[in-house]
């Protein structure tokens, strides 16, 4: 389940199937999502840290979980499509099973899974949107995962996305910043916490490249 590549909707539409199983299994099962690419600012902040265990949240058809993997985590990708989930399975498998052998795939509704009791060295949800407050709760869930020392990552369209062409496919309250996302951290529980709004360009759905932006949180827990 990964938000990033819905589509185009209608915002002020009814967005309630963006949250079902059936929906995530119908878009895998078109076969119209697979890139094979990590999320770039996974990359930019996972590749110096010591690898360990690690959360994949929304993982997909695997690119992330598959790319932590490669360069030595233990992780655990879930996901709401149990397609996704077979597809991400078959890719690890294609990599090798030194790749696939460092990967646990799980099945997971997130306006309510919660991963306690297992904790992590590293937890990442890139481009998950939920409504609000399930967003906030997830976020707390997640945040609640990560190991002493260990970094919590979450990357999400940024709302300024929503004045531009790009035809984001969420209402707009599922869109927060980086400083609204760490709103939810306990600042005594964390030594570091880092938001930011980086600028890309990328196709709208006309094929005109355009400048959007992520919304990034990044926070270490205190050890």
């Amino acid at each position: 389940m990964n938000l990033h590549h819905a589509g185009h909707h209608d915002h002020a539409g009814n967005t309630d199937h963006l949250f079902t199983q059936e929906f995530w299994d119908a878009r895998y099962s078109a076969g119209t999502n697979w890139s094979g690419n990590p999320n770039p600012l996974l990359v930019k902040y996972a590749s110096g840290l010591t690898p360990g265990t690690a959360l994949d949240v929304g993982s997909g058809e695997g690119a992330d979980a598959i790319w932590l993997a490669s360069r030595g985590w233990r992780v655990t990708g879930a996901d709401l499509s149990p397609v996704a989930l077979e597809r991400a399975a078959g890719e690890a498998a294609r990599a090798g099973e030194d790749i696939a052998g460092r990967i646990t795939w799980r099945q997971a509704d997130f306006l309510d899974w919660d991963p306690a009791p297992l904790r992590f060295d590293l937890v990442s949800a890139q481009f998950m949107h939920l409504p609000r407050p399930s967003l906030a709760s997830l976020y707390r869930r997640l945040a609640a995962a990560v190991n002493p020392g260990g970094t919590l990552l979450v990357v999400g369209h940024h709302p300024a996305d929503l004045d531009t062409s790009m035809g984001r496919p969420m209402a707009a309250d599922t869109f927060v910043t980086g400083d609204e996302m760490a709103a939810v951290l306990d600042p005594d529980a964390w030594e570091e916490i880092e938001t930011a709004a980086p600028e890309r360009t990328a196709p709208d759905p006309d094929g005109r490249r355009i400048v959007i932006r992520d919304a990034v949180l990044r926070a270490v827990r205190r050890g």
